[in-house]
């Protein structure tokens, strides 16, 4: 019959397309990977994933924790965690994480000079994350959160097909240039079949600190609006606060040194 000739087409077609893709295997020791992503740059993706570390590591005292930072061009992880050298070998050639606040942080940032741009072609950047990912000894940890790079390029696409991800989470603020790409990297997860456990609305008021006026800088609820949208749940809703962005600059972040605020 026509209806099974079109469904072993379709059968035929789903292994031709499959042919070409990696094998997902899991980290060594790692039980759950989250990633954080934006579409685009700048709208405080790193300081956010900084924060979900810590505050994972806060929530539950019993759950190891590690920080991958895949954004190779651009790694900020290291100033953000007061972390600086090279990491040291195993016996087994595997890369050791630099530790601090009991986070287990690997970065290009501690294999380049802080200085030293990083002028490489896409194939050189693919292998620096392979190794980022395979040659770390992450030791035992219940999450690993990825900070990605800005944008649906190489990077997020062997990310999200070589390991299982648990969950990526959108970061965006309200801002109209901003929610173009965050829904493009929300539809992007759906393609490569991650799921996306909601979106994280950034700088969304500034609160004067002498009249305590509400300005929405960046536009209001547009991340929320985005959310309907999509069909996905909002998981926070963080304000433009000088504290966060000082604590950060000053690798104190704001979850370890200033738990009772209300950032």
């Amino acid at each position: 019959s026509s209806s099974s000739r079109d469904e072993a087409l379709r059968d035929k077609r789903a292994r031709i397309l499959s042919r070409g893709l990696p094998k997902q295997k899991p980290i060594e020791g790692v039980k759950q990977v989250v990633v954080l992503a934006s579409g685009k740059g700048g709208v405080g993706k790193s300081t956010t994933a900084v924060n979900i570390a810590l505050a994972l590591a806060a929530n539950d005292s019993t759950k190891e924790v590690g920080l991958l930072d895949a954004d190779i061009y651009g790694p900020s992880i290291p100033k953000m965690m007061n972390l600086k050298g090279n990491p040291e070998l195993t016996p087994k050639n595997l890369m050791r994480p630099l530790k601090n606040y009991g986070i287990a942080c690997m970065s290009m940032g501690f294999l380049v000079e802080e200085t030293a741009p990083v002028v490489w072609r896409g194939l050189m950047v693919m292998s620096a994350v392979e190794k980022l990912l395979r040659q770390v000894d992450w030791g035992q940890l219940d999450y690993l959160v990825i900070d990605m790079p800005p944008g649906t390029g190489d990077v997020q696409l062997s990310v999200s097909q070589n390991i299982p991800i648990a969950g990526a989470v959108i970061i965006s603020t309200p801002q109209d240039v901003a929610l173009l790409d965050a829904r493009k990297g929300a539809e992007m997860f759906r393609k490569v079949h991650v799921p996306v456990l909601g979106l994280v609305q950034n700088m969304s008021v500034f609160q004067c600190p002498k009249c305590k006026h509400e300005t929405h800088i960046f536009g209001a609820d547009g991340v929320r609006d985005l959310a309907k949208t999509l069909g996905l749940d909002i998981l926070g809703d963080i304000p433009l606060h000088v504290n966060i962005r000082e604590t950060c600059d000053s690798g104190q972040p704001v979850v370890i040194s200033q738990p009772q605020s209300d950032a």
